[in-house]
C-alpha cells in the first residue's frame, strides 16, 4: 500500500512544527518592515505570513485529531478530519491572504503611497526566503521520499496523496517563496522607476497567487471528503495482497476508499476456496477481515463471497 503512510509516522507534525515556526517568525518581521516600508507588496506579505501561521494551527489540529482511534460512534475513524481542518486552513488562505492581498494592492493602485527604507524590506524579504525555504525543505524531502515510492513526480505525489497536511504545507510554502520573488520585483521596481504601481500590482500578483493555492487545495479536500478512490498502483497493490492469501482463489469486486490520511476503508467479494459448508466458509471471511484491519492503513475491512458467474478481477493497467 505505497500511500499508506500515517501522518505520525511520516514526520507530518514535524513538518507542520517547523512551518509555525517559520511562519511566526518571518510574520513578526514582515509586519514591523511593513511598518517602516509603507510598501503594498510587504503588506500583502505580511497577511500572507499571518494567514499560513493561522493554518499551520489548523493542520496541527488535522494531525492531532485524525489519528484518534475510532469508537462505536465513528466506525471508520477520525481520518477525515484531517481533510475538514485542512479545508478550514485553505479558506484562512483564501480569505486572510488572498483577498487582503488584492485588495491592499487594489488601493494602493488608486491611493499610491511612497515606500521608504527598501534596504529594510529586501533584508526581511532575504531572512524570510531562507526561513521559508527551510520549511518548504522540510516537506519536499517527504513528498520526494513519498513519489518515489509510487513511482510519480514529488509534485504529483504532494498534489495527490492522502496526507492533507503535507499537501497544504507543501503548497503554501512554495506559493511563499514565489510569492517573496513576487514582492522582491514589485519593490524593486518601485524603487527604481519611482512608480508605486509597480508594488500595488507585486500585491495583487501575490493575491492571484494565494488565491489559485486555495482553490486548489480546497478541491483536493472536498475531493477526500466525499470520497476519494486511491490510484490504480494502491488498488492493484490490495488486489495482489488479496490473492496471495492461500485462502482466496479469486476477487470479483474491490471497492477502496479514503477514510483518513493513510487510511482507507476495503470492500470486496472473494472466492474461497473449496466448497465448504456456509459456516465455515463465514468463519474463514471473519478471519481474513480481521487479518486485513491489522494492517496499519487498513481501517475497515468488509468482505463477502462471489457468485461463481462473476468475472474475476485483473490488475489495471498504470
Amino acid at each position: 500500500m505505497t500511500d499508506a503512510v500515517p501522518p505520525a509516522a511520516a514526520g507530518g507534525s514535524l513538518t507542520v512544527v517547523i512551518a509555525l515556526g517559520a511562519n511566526l517568525l518571518v510574520a513578526i518581521a514582515k509586519t514591523i518592515a511593513s511598518v517602516i516600508t509603507g510598501s503594498a507588496s510587504m503588506v500583502a506579505e505580511t497577511a500572507h505570513s499571518w494567514a499560513d501561521f493561522g493554518n499551520e494551527i489548523f493542520l496541527l489540529i488535522a494531525d492531532r485529531r485524525s489519528v484518534r482511534q475510532r469508537d462505536d460512534r465513528h466506525p471508520l475513524g477520525f481520518g477525515r478530519e484531517a481533510y475538514v481542518w485542512s479545508m478550514f486552513a485553505a479558506f484562512g488562505i483564501f480569505t486572510a491572504g488572498a483577498v487582503v492581498s488584492i485588495w491592499h494592492g487594489i488601493q494602493e493602485l488608486m491611493m499610491p503611497e511612497d515606500a521608504t527604507d527598501f534596504g529594510i524590506a529586501y533584508i526581511v524579504l532575504a531572512v524570510a526566503f531562507v526561513l521559508e525555504g527551510i520549511s518548504f525543505t522540510q516537506a519536499f524531502r517527504q513528498a520526494r521520499a513519498g513519489g518515489k515510492r509510487r513511482g510519480i513526480s514529488t509534485g504529483s505525489y504532494a498534489l495527490t496523496s492522502s496526507n492533507a497536511t503535507l499537501r497544504a504545507v507543501f503548497a503554501e510554502d512554495a506559493a511563499a517563496l514565489i510569492g517573496l520573488v513576487l514582492a522582491f520585483l514589485g519593490i524593486l521596481l518601485h524603487q527604481v522607476t519611482g512608480l508605486a504601481a509597480f508594488d500595488a500590482i507585486g500585491s495583487i500578483l501575490v493575491g492571484v497567487l494565494l488565491g489559485g493555492v486555495a482553490i486548489v487545495l480546497i478541491d483536493r479536500n472536498r475531493r477526500f471528503l466525499i470520497g476519494e478512490n486511491p490510484d490504480d498502483g494502491l488498488r492493484n497493490d490490495v488486489l495482489g495482497g488479496l490473492l496471495e492469501r492461500p485462502e482466496i482463489e479469486r476477487v470479483t469486486y474491490l471497492h477502496l476508499e479514503y477514510v483518513g490520511p493513510g487510511k482507507v476503508f476495503l470492500v470486496a467479494s472473494v472466492d474461497i476456496v473449496g466448497d465448504d459448508t456456509e459456516t465455515h466458509v463465514a468463519y474463514s471471511l471473519r478471519r481474513i477481515e480481521e487479518s486485513l484491519r491489522q494492517n496499519d492503513h487498513i481501517e475497515e475491512a468488509l468482505l463477502s463471497l462471489s457468485t461463481p458467474d462473476e468475472p474475476s478481477l485483473l490488475p489495471l493497467v498504470e
